[in-house]
C-alpha cells in the first residue's frame, strides 16, 4: 500500500504545471467531498421523513446512484498527486537513484496508457446516454424519479482526464528526475521514512496548536 508521500516544489516549469493542476485537483475534490456530505443529508431526510411524517425521500436510491460517481471517482487526481493510491512500496522502497525513477516512470507510463483507454471508452459510455433532442438530454435515466443519467456518466471521463494530466506531469518529473540523476525531484509523491512522516505529524500538531 502507498504510505505517506510529500511532493517537492520550485520555481521550475513543472513545479508551476504542478501547483495549477493541483488547484482543479482540491476543487474535484472538495465537491467529491460535498458529494458524500449531501448524501447524509439525504440519509437524514430519507429517514426523518419517514419516522416523522411517515413521508421517506422520493428517489433516495436514484439520488445515491447520482451521486456515487462524484463521490468515488472525482477525487482520484488528487489522491494521484498525493500519492495515495495503492502501490507496491515494499517493492518501489527497496530501489534507489536511477533504477527507482525507472520504476516510477514505467509503471506511471503503464497507468496513463490505462488511463486514456478508459476516456476513450467512458466518454463513448457518455456519449451513448447524452442526446440533446430527448426530454432532459438524455436517452436514459433512473427508474423511481426518471432522473437523467448523463451527468453521472460525464463525471467519468472528466475525472478520468484530469489524472491522465497528472500522470503526464509524473511522466516528465520521473524522466527528468532519471536523465539528469536528481536525487529529489519536484512535481512527483516521495515516499517518506517513518522519521519523515513523525516529523510532518509533528509539525501538523504544532500548527494546529498554535
Amino acid at each position: 500500500m502507498a504510505g505517506s508521500a510529500s511532493v517537492l516544489e520550485d520555481g521550475s516549469l513543472l513545479s508551476r504545471l504542478d501547483r495549477a493542476l493541483l488547484k482543479l485537483e482540491w476543487g474535484m475534490a472538495f465537491i467529491s467531498g460535498l458529494g458524500a456530505f449531501s448524501l447524509m443529508l439525504l440519509a437524514v431526510w430519507s429517514v426523518g421523513g419517514r419516522n416523522l411524517f411517515n413521508e421517506p425521500l422520493r428517489g433516495y436510491v436514484d439520488w445515491i446512484q447520482a451521486a456515487m460517481p462524484v463521490i468515488a471517482i472525482f477525487g482520484i487526481s488528487y489522491v494521484q498527486r498525493q500519492g495515495g493510491h495503492i502501490r507496491m512500496d515494499i517493492l518501489v522502497g527497496a530501489l534507489g537513484g536511477r533504477a527507482l525513477w525507472l520504476a516510477e516512470f514505467l509503471t506511471t507510463l503503464l497507468v496513463l496508457v490505462l488511463m486514456v483507454l478508459l476516456v476513450w471508452g467512458t466518454w463513448a459510455h457518455f456519449d451513448r446516454s447524452f442526446d440533446m433532442t430527448k426530454p432532459n438530454w438524455s436517452r436514459d435515466s433512473s427508474i423511481d424519479i426518471g432522473l437523467p443519467i448523463w451527468p453521472a456518466k460525464l463525471v467519468v471521463p472528466v475525472a478520468f482526464s484530469v489524472i491522465s494530466l497528472r500522470l503526464l506531469l509524473q511522466l516528465w518529473g520521473f524522466g527528468r528526475a532519471f536523465v539528469l540523476r536528481i536525487e529529489r525531484p519536484v512535481a512527483v509523491p516521495l515516499v517518506q521514512t517513518a522519521a519523515e512522516q513523525a516529523r510532518a505529524e509533528a509539525d501538523h500538531m504544532q500548527g494546529h496548536g498554535a
